[in-house]
């Protein structure tokens, strides 16, 4: 038979009471950081910067070395994606070049 446990003294409540204030504390200025559009705003910057240096990995290849985008299955996507938009915007940019010199050359 187990023998009850007493319950809890007043000053355990508080203590009790003081970190769980402390934790929904922390918790909303996490939040708050990292909901502020500055804070989204520099992550979007970092992580382009990161893609861009990725992508010049991949294009020299350099892109299996142990500290490489190929270890993190994130970079690689956005390596690939902004190597994907930029080729994407080259074709873009030749058809519409292409398209003008021919509506030119018919007159």
């Amino acid at each position: 038979m187990s023998t009850p446990t007493p319950p809890p003294s007043s000053q355990e409540l508080e203590a009790e009471v003081v970190r769980t204030r402390a934790d929904l504390a922390a918790a909303i200025d996490e939040l708050t950081t990292r909901l502020s559009p500055s804070y989204q705003a520099s992550r979007i910057a970092r992580e382009a910067k990161q893609a861009a240096s990725d992508a010049g990995a991949m294009a020299t290849g350099a892109f299996g070395n142990k500290n490489g985008p190929a270890q993190d299955p994130r970079r690689a996507r956005n390596a690939k994606v902004l190597i994907g938009a930029t080729l994407g915007l080259v074709v873009l940019g030749t058809a519409v070049a292409v398209t003008a010199v021919l509506r030119r050359a018919r007159g």
